[in-house]
């Protein structure tokens, strides 16, 4: 019985680390970013949907102009929910046509889902897997990581359920608070004891 696993995180744990090193322990990651990117690629559907709502500044040279939707969605609650209605359905196709193949390979799924719990989608898998670094390790590395303001970073952290919370909804915590190398080992034995009981 091949299981789908949703995998997610706080913004600035290192999901996509943990997403690459699961990879290479042969499971097949479906990802949201990437989906999400695919849904408003040049000549999408997406695309032409959000120019229609965003008017012509969302798009430029044939892309969707991030940073002017970014401001958008960012100041108006109502805009977020119009360019959600917009992606969330074409997103959610992309990933379940790639699990569904990936399944009927025989393979087991990571859906890698930032947002899994936001957007309450811990009943589409069997089991969650959280990357999970403390809080003041998050705040340090999202300002590292995206040179923003301390300010900037908690508002952003703050966007997201805590990862306290996250932690304490998993079925499986990946702590990624220290080495390269003591992700490595926390990943062998998570994969490990998966496939012990599995």
């Amino acid at each position: 019985m091949m299981t789908v696993i949703g995998l997610t995180g706080g913004i600035a744990s290192g999901k996509s680390t943990v997403s690459n090193l699961l990879r290479t322990h042969g499971f097949v990651i479906v990802d949201a970013d990437l989906a999400s990117r695919q849904a408003v690629a040049k000549g999408s559907e997406g695309l032409r949907q959000v120019a229609a709502v965003f008017g012509p500044e969302a798009v430029i040279a044939g892309e969707m102009n991030r940073s002017y939707v970014g401001q958008q969605v960012f100041r108006d609650a109502s805009k977020r929910l119009a360019l959600n209605a917009i992606i969330h359905p074409i997103v959610r196709d992309i990933m379940e046509e790639e699990k569904n193949q990936a399944l009927s390979d025989g393979r087991d799924v990571i859906m890698d889902i930032p947002l899994l719990y936001e957007n309450k989608l811990e009943d589409t898998v069997d089991e969650v897997w959280v990357v999970y670094i403390p809080e003041e390790l998050q705040l340090i590395r999202l300002m590292a990581r995206n040179n923003m303001t301390e300010e900037s970073a908690l508002a952003r952290i703050s966007s997201q359920l805590s990862i306290e919370e996250k932690k304490k909804r998993a079925d499986v915590v990946i702590d990624n608070s220290g080495t390269m190398e003591q992700l490595e080992r926390r990943l062998e034995e998570v994969v490990t004891e998966y496939y012990k009981s599995h």
